[in-house]
This record gives structure tokens, C-alpha cells and sequence, in this order.
């Protein structure tokens, strides 16, 4: 039976969350439930585990496809859960993938060398695709044959629609109805269609994303992220918009708009389609320190104003390595998701990406995800708190520097450098 909707909780010595049922919950009608985890501590000796749960959603690691190319039908997806990725969300879906109309190229590098060598590292990626242009109904079956092949794996649909409820809840029941496990709502995408008020055109504008989120958690029965873009002042607000609406967790960053550069030998812009190309969206490694600030953010207010409730952060933006997704990981983050390094990399990157979390865990002695998940948050602070924490450590600093007070401080283990803190410079 599927991962479900009405809680009951279990017990165990390693873990405690509540595990539901999504039939009985549509049969009585009941609104969404949180669901949670705690891990305990585990055999020091045992290799580190890497497993985790997130609104009842059970994955072996927490590596999630990012949705985008590497989730783009059966054959790709069936891969990544081969090659033993945490979960899949496939590339968003539409009710009418005719009005998507994709063009090429729509890729352009950033690469380390001058002049953009082809030899040079790539540092940023841009993209002007848009989302699934593959018929609903296509996808639909391809999800459908999915969980039946791997029920015990999670596979997540991205979905984004017009500014219409009917359409909203059609576009929910005929994804739920193949078994998908959670739902990711596309508020996000920087590109393409925002004159229907699609992706970020929703995502930019709280009142409006408030009315749709509220439509989407009425009709979800399965656990909702709300999925973030950067292309705003403060991200804080849209996330607090969509947890408050009802959303189990929230997703971030998406894409950056950008102009990757213009072609200096043809004065055209990059990525060039007929001559002429539009701004589209950024990722990558250059991306990664500013989604880590926006993660950092989001998390310092879910910390703040949701404490006492179970929502989930994926975080998302530049990971190629087991330490880029560390650090998301101590700055709060549940699962950390990878596109374009996908992309660039291959599916087997994620075997990569466990063994060098593991070899981090292992440095600290850290046995589980949760031992070190938003470790590193408390030290974030203001501008004004680190003054105040400098000038006493510079105060502290020259108090220890005047040495002894009294005659009766002299002891004899530590004449010497008691000797020596009282002699000028």
C-alpha cells in the first residue's frame, strides 16, 4: 500500500514518524498532515546512514533529481533510480504541452578559462528551455509504469499551470491518480509563458501565490513543496506565503536570470537562435554560494516562525560534490537536489555524492543525517552583532595581554608565560 495521508505513529529504536494512508484520507475527506521524523544515535562503528525522512516520504539517501532534463521521461528516470538517487522529480508538467514550444540551441556555458575556452571548467549554465513539451497524458503513463516498477521509491511530479483554479485541480487529480508520491509546485521558472502567470510570475507576487497555493492544498492529497526563485528582494516572504498557505515544504533556489555574454566575433547574444536570444535562467557552481544564503535565509525563518511544525527544506543550486551538498545540509536542509550537475556529470554522479558525504560524516563522527542537519545556523548573525562580538574578543584579548593583577596570581607551573604576558612589545 502507498505512502499515505492519515497518521499513526510507529515506533522503532532508530526512527519515529508517522506513516498514513492516502485512500482512506480521500475517502473521508481529510485536509493534509505534517508528517515528521526524529533519528537517534547509532553504533558508532556502523557505516554513517545516509537514509532520510521527509514528510513521510521514505529515501535512501538525500539526493533528489532536480526537475529539469534529467527527469524528462520513463527511460531517464528509470535510470536515476538504477543508479540508486534518494528520489526523482520529473520535469514540470502542463494540462497543454502544445503550448510549449521548445527552440535550440537553448544552453550556453560559462567556463574558468578566458575568453571561454573550450578546455576551461564550467562554471555556469544557462538555459532558456521551458518545461515538459512531451502530451500530459504521455507523462502520466510513463509515472503510472514508474511506481509500479519501483513502488518503494519516491518519484515527485513538478507541475505548474495557468492562473486558474479548474485547471489547477484537474492538473493535481490526473498526476495523483498514478500513484506519484508528493507534488512540487513550479512557482519558479524565471522564463517563458509569464503573461499566462506561470512559474516565477506566481512566485514574485505573495498575494497571488497565496490564492493559488491555498487552491493546490485544498485539492492535494499528498505532501506539496512549494519551489522558490531567487528573482526576488526577499525569499523569505514567498516561502512563509506558501508554508502558511498549507505547504509541506518548500524547494529553493531555482534558476537565476541572466544574459549569459555576447558573442564579441558576432556581437549576438548567447545562447543564439536565429540571431537574437532572450534572458534565461542561471545554475551551476557559480550559483551555489548564492543559494546557499537564500537556503540559509529560508531556513533561519522556518526555524523562527515554524518551529513546532514538520516542514521540510530542499535545497538546490550548484552541487557537484558531496561537500557542496554538506553544506546545505548544516545550514537545515532535508534533501538537496542536482540538475545540472546531472547533466554534466552523468547519473552515476550520485554514488560520488554519497561516498563523499559519508567520508564528511565520517570526519565528524557523525552517524545520521539529522546529527548535523542545520548545525552551522546558529552561527549566522547581523552586521552590528559581530562589532559588538569583536570588540569584546579585542577587549578580552588585551585584559589577558596586561597580565597578572596581584602578587598572589604568580603560580609556579606558569611563571614563565606569566612573566612573558606582562612584557611590552
Amino acid at each position: 500500500m502507498e505512502a499515505a495521508r492519515l497518521t499513526r505513529p510507529i515506533t522503532g529504536s532508530v526512527a519515529e514518524f508517522p506513516v498514513t494512508w492516502r485512500r482512506q484520507r480521500r475517502s473521508i475527506g481529510f485536509s493534509k498532515h505534517r508528517v515528521g521524523f526524529r533519528v537517534f544515535a547509532q553504533d558508532s562503528a556502523a557505516e554513517p546512514d545516509l537514509s532520510v525522512t521527509v514528510n513521510g516520504l521514505k529515501m535512501p539517501n538525500p539526493f533528489v533529481i532536480g526537475s529539469g532534463p534529467p527527469g524528462t521521461n520513463y527511460t531517464v528516470m528509470k535510470r536515476a533510480f538504477d543508479e540508486g538517487w534518494g528520489a526523482v522529480i520529473a520535469k514540470t508538467v502542463s494540462l497543454d504541452a502544445a503550448k510549449v514550444i521548445n527552440v535550440t540551441p537553448r544552453y550556453a556555458k560559462l567556463r574558468a578559462e578566458p575568453n571561454g575556452s573550450a578546455k576551461g571548467q564550467i562554471i555556469g549554465w544557462e538555459n532558456i528551455e521551458l518545461i515538459s513539451d512531451r502530451p500530459l497524458e504521455t507523462m502520466l503513463k510513463e509515472f503510472k509504469q514508474l511506481k509500479e516498477e519501483y513502488p518503494d521509491r519516491i518519484l515527485i511530479a513538478s507541475i505548474m499551470e495557468e492562473y486558474n483554479k479548474a485547471a489547477w485541480e484537474e492538473l493535481i487529480d490526473r498526476v495523483e491518480q498514478t500513484g506519484i508520491d508528493a507534488i512540487e509546485i513550479n512557482f519558479s521558472c524565471p522564463h517563458g509563458m509569464p503573461e499566462r502567470k506561470m512559474g516565477a510570475a506566481v512566485g514574485q507576487d505573495c498575494m497571488l501565490l497565496e490564492e493559488v497555493c491555498g487552491w493546490i492544498n485544498a485539492k492535494a492529497t499528498v505532501p506539496v513543496w512549494a519551489k522558490m526563485t531567487p528573482n526576488i528582494t526577499d525569499i523569505t516572504q514567498p516561502a512563509r506565503v506558501s508554508l502558511r498557505s498549507g505547504c509541506e515544504g518548500v524547494s529553493a533556489i531555482n534558476t537565476i536570470m541572466s544574459v549569459m555574454g555576447i558573442n564579441l566575433d558576432t556581437l549576438r547574444p548567447e545562447p543564439c537562435v536565429e540571431g537574437y536570444s532572450t534572458p534565461g535562467g542561471y545554475s551551476s557552481k557559480a550559483v551555489h554560494p548564492i543559494a546557499l544564503a537564500k537556503v540559509m535565509n529560508i531556513a533561519q525563518m522556518i526555524k523562527k516562525e515554524f518551529a513546532d511544525k514538520e516542514h521540510s527544506l530542499s535545497a538546490i543550486g550548484g552541487v557537484e560534490t558531496g561537500s557542496d551538498a554538506a553544506e546545505f545540509i548544516l545550514l537545515g536542509a532535508d534533501t538537496v537536489q542536482v540538475c545540472t550537475g546531472v547533466m554534466m556529470h552523468g547519473y552515476g554522479l550520485v554514488k560520488k555524492l554519497c561516498s563523499e558525504l559519508q567520508d564528511f560524516m565520517r570526519k565528524h563522527n557523525f552517524s545520521s543525517i539529522q546529527d548535523f542537519r542545520g548545525a552551522s545556523l546558529e552561527y549566522f548573525t547581523t552586521h552590528m552583532d559581530l562589532v559588538k562580538r569583536q570588540r569584546e574578543a579585542i577587549r578580552e584579548r588585551k585584559a589577558v595581554k596586561k597580565g597578572l593583577q596581584s602578587d598572589k596570581d604568580w603560580t609556579g607551573d606558569g611563571f614563565v608565560k606569566e612573566t612573558e604576558s606582562m612584557v611590552s612589545n
